[in-house]
């Protein structure tokens, strides 16, 4: 069976300190969503809004909400599943109709927290308890809980790796392209597929490796003080090298623009495709996509970033939505009460496959090569979050955009002139210039 599993708080290198980033006091801002202490006094009705629509229109959710109200029957809990999350809920913060539940949009400046959420608490004394408390700290407070984590690495077919011959992980990118070479010789599957049309897998899952190379849990604050991130010795550069030599060496599907991520995941199972760079929140959908196909779930592997510190894989692990209570909710302590309860006791995280945000959890099943394989686990600092994602707006790269990731797809392939290195010297010249005017 391997060995046994260890909880998360003796495989996580946490971040260290903990800074404040701005944002001024607004109305209520002291307002503080309590955790109840007497679930019988918890009453109202919340509105808990959702990207997963899934989990809405399958009953998934009301279920939860059921096993909910066995702990606080007073509090009745509505769910709002919005397609277009992001550009829906930035819209209508416009407004004070936000729910009173919802996940943190992308969109909104980490120092306007305190404009839009209720404080949940110090973070002195919510860091012991919960992982990512510093991506929503601003002045020593928390604003968010996060959903899950989710650790960085590769998807893989391990039936089809293994028809071609290879059963241990490469621990080099230049024996990752060899790997992938020999699946495309031996098997004639796609080696790697890029999912470019869909967008969004060459953004956040190549983007939160950033610290898997370097084995450094400050890699992504580290932009904020980096004139040339895509130098050569860097995560970025290592990273988005990698990218561009599998397109660029044919490794990957034959025309970027007709991918399909929904398809990929069969395609993936079936073992037409060999691998794909996500977060371990995709195992479980592959293995579900192949047991749909009638093959193996045992089949879908999760492999590191190929790239090793003294010996040993790690990979970056980084969180997913924050959960946040609406500033102007009229039920701030029923709406905490959800978000302790769907954190602690629902079990979501697990039967998810994702990385709980309770530091005293174990690891889910679906990282248990990892921990069979002594992957160090790398927690993401997001510290200095809002300064990079300032530069990086002025910039207008865009880190978890897909545009910049496709561009670098199609001067591998050939569709748009330049060399990698004329590419990064690009990247670096708008990274350091965006600096002058929006960073440190």
């Amino acid at each position: 069976m391997g060995k046994r599993t260890p909880s998360i708080a003796l495989l996580v290198t946490a971040a260290l300190t903990v800074a404040g980033c701005g944002g001024g006091a607004t109305p209520n801002a002291g307002e503080t969503a309590t955790a109840p202490l007497d679930a019988d006094s918890v009453s109202g009705g919340i509105t808990v809004l959702t990207n997963r629509t899934d989990l809405v229109q399958d009953g998934t959710m009301k279920k939860y909400a059921a096993e909910f109200n066995k702990t606080y029957p007073k509090v009745k809990v509505k769910f709002e599943a919005i397609t277009d999350y992001e550009g829906e809920v930035k819209i209508r913060m416009n407004t004070e109709n936000y729910g009173d539940v919802l996940l943190i949009p992308g969109a909104v400046a980490k120092g306007d927290y305190p404009k839009f959420f209720a404080p949940l608490g110090t973070a002195a004394s919510m860091r012991a308890k919960y992982l990512f408390t510093d991506k929503t700290d601003v002045d020593g407070k928390i604003y968010g809980i996060g959903t899950f984590g989710t650790a960085n690495g590769l998807v893989y077919n391990k039936a089809l790796w293994k028809k071609a011959g290879i059963t241990d992980w490469p621990t080099t990118s230049r024996q990752f392209l060899a790997d992938l070479r020999t699946v495309k010789d031996r098997t004639g599957a796609t080696p790697y597929y890029t999912n470019f049309k869909d967008g969004w897998p060459l953004s956040s899952p190549w983007t939160n490796s950033v610290g898997s190379v370097s084995c450094d849990s400050k890699a992504s604050d580290k932009l904020a003080e980096m004139d040339d991130p895509w130098s050569k010795g860097t995560d970025l550069n290592a990273l988005d090298t990698l990218l561009h030599d599998i397109v660029h060496e044919k490794l990957s599907e034959k025309d970027p623009t007709t991918t399909n991520w929904e398809s990929s995941k069969t395609l993936l199972a079936k073992g037409e495709i060999g691998s794909m760079m996500l977060g371990s929140w995709a195992v479980n959908q592959m293995r579900a996509a192949a047991e749909q196909a009638g093959r193996s779930p045992d089949d879908i592997g999760f492999m590191p970033v190929p790239a090793q510190t003294v010996g040993q894989f790690c990979a970056t692990l980084v969180s997913d939505y924050q959960q946040a209570v609406n500033i102007h909710s009229e039920h701030k302590e029923a709406a905490r009460a959800w978000i302790d309860w769907f954190t602690e006791k629902s079990g979501y995280s697990a039967k998810e496959g994702a990385v709980s945000v309770l530091r005293s959890a174990k690891l889910p099943e679906t990282l248990k090569e990892y921990v069979d394989n002594d992957v160090k686990m790398v927690e993401r600092s997001e510290l200095k979050t809002a300064e990079v994602n300032a530069i990086d707006d002025a910039s207008e790269i865009g880190l978890n955009k897909q545009d910049y990731r496709q561009k670098l797809v199609d001067v591998a392939r050939g569709a748009q002139g330049g060399s990698l290195q004329d590419y990064f010297d690009e990247l670096n010249r708008r990274w350091s210039e965006a600096r002058q005017t929006a960073g440190s």
